[in-house]
């Protein structure tokens, strides 16, 4: 063990050959680029195996892609930063680079280790088909189930679709953790991340020195079931702000009640509107509807620069203007499949939230309403499901020191989760970043907080 971490150790000295051996992986230089995204982070990638079934170790395999960024110091700490990425379905090494400005000042001290999730990236990714924002028929419940059975027999005899849970990838985590010989890790995850994070430190406390969870979903939570009551406080704080400015008041009055007016007409008739696409400027003709209302709405809350956005967008289309709020939703999705494995997502929900998901009287009113649970349900019908752990959903229980950090207006992890499971972790401390959203780890000083 000594021999594997002095070996993980000296990887970051200089003049050394391009493939460093640590532990028992290789790793060879690579470079880390997000989708759509120009630029990239410098690293180091190698491949590790696992089985996809647990149980049959000799059966089917999974090559992993792991990556490392290295520490700018000679001798960096023997307990390596491993950052758990969002989703569920998106990828560590595809979504690093984004947020790669939030780790600069810890490579002062220790390496960045990044483990790509089963079926996300290039990690036998199970990537479906999404709805169709364009064709209102492709988001009926029957048209969901049948996007999962295309997605299935897409996969058939490549993957089972049962064993790309998020306690699959604890384990796989653990494999890769005994390879290199590391000790002991520090977990640094956003959103769905944060789930994953907790769940290793219940499994695992032994090898976690500390945690960082940003924009936190509790374990008892089933993922998606608050969605509803989340993006109306986060529209209503929205429209309090803009209230609460007379030139944005005078200007865009009660962004909430446009919001609700548009939805209201998008969903009694769609109308084709035509306009030029924001990129390639090809002229396109697309229906107004209730899909690019709603999918713009709710992503643009999830920062304060693009929900400051919003109210001018939803005024332009309460003016019968929806081209600019078109030409956005045109973006969105274009960008959605890049970035997201909805295979392994449904992987996730179906296995650990699905049963647990109810349509609730109290979300008929709300901008969502029941929609994300009929549509899971729709889906999660014909999806296999893996196996939940027993503890899975209860709270986790830890002395090991635990940063959880909160966006002040997140619409989907509102501050309230962090309060929650921070109530369990005796060493724990709760911060919220005044007049953000969600994951704002990389936003102003909020860096300073990661050594």
């Amino acid at each position: 063990m000594r021999a594997l971490l002095v070996a993980f150790v000296l990887l970051a000295l200089p003049g050394a050959a391009a493939a460093r051996q640590v532990g028992a992986v290789s790793f060879t230089p690579c470079d880390l680029k997000a989708p759509r995204v120009t630029g990239g982070v410098e690293a180091e990638c190698a491949r590790f195996e696992v089985p996809e079934d647990p149980a049959a170790p000799q059966g089917r395999k999974i090559s992993l892609r792991v990556a490392l960024v290295r520490s700018r110091r000679d001798a960096p700490a023997a307990d390596p930063v491993v950052f758990l990425a969002g989703g569920p379905g998106q990828s560590a090494l595809e979504g690093y680079p984004l947020v790669h400005g939030a780790f600069r000042p810890l490579l002062a001290r220790r390496h960045v280790l990044l483990v790509e999730q089963r079926g996300t990236g290039d990690s036998s990714a199970l990537k479906c088909a999404l709805p169709d924002w364009k064709q209102p028929a492709a988001q009926s419940l029957g048209a969901a189930r049948e996007q999962a059975r295309d997605c299935l027999r897409r996969y058939e005899g490549k993957a089972d679709a049962r064993f790309y849970t998020t306690s699959d990838y604890i384990r796989d985590l653990e494999r890769v953790r005994e390879a290199l010989g590391i000790v002991q890790f520090n977990l640094a995850g956003g959103s769905y991340g944060t789930r994953v994070a907790l769940e290793y430190l219940r499994r695992h406390p032994g090898a976690v020195r500390s945690v960082f969870i940003d924009s936190v979903v509790p374990p008892e939570l089933a993922l998606g079931q608050d969605h509803a009551r989340n993006l109306d406080e986060a529209v209503d704080g929205m429209a309090q702000r803009c209230a609460a400015q007379p030139a944005c008041r005078e200007r865009f009055g009660d962004v909430g009640a446009t919001l609700r007016r548009l939805k209201q007409d998008a969903r009694r008739s769609t109308r084709p509107v035509t306009f030029r696409h924001p990129q390639t400027h090809v002229l396109l003709s697309v229906p107004f509807g209730e899909a690019a209302l709603m999918g713009v709405a709710r992503i643009f809350s999830y920062a304060p620069h693009s929900a400051a956005l919003l109210p001018l967008l939803l005024n332009e289309a309460a003016r019968g203007r929806p081209e600019p709020l078109l030409a956005q939703a045109e973006l969105l999705y274009a960008s959605l499949p890049d970035s997201l494995a909805h295979g392994m997502e449904l992987s996730v929900i179906c296995a650990e939230d699905a049963d647990l998901i109810r349509a609730r009287p109290e979300d008929r009113d709300t901008l969502m309403g029941g929609e994300f649970a009929d549509y899971i349900g729709a889906q999660c019908s014909v999806w296999p499901r893996g196996t939940r752990p027993d503890d899975f959903k209860q709270p986790v229980v830890s002395d090991k020191p635990v940063l959880l950090l909160s966006g002040q207006y997140d619409p989907v992890t509102p501050p309230r989760y962090a309060e929650q499971v921070a109530k369990t972790l005796s060493n724990s401390r709760s911060l919220v970043a005044k007049g953000q959203g969600h994951t704002p780890m990389n936003v102003g000083c909020m860096p300073r907080l990661l050594k």
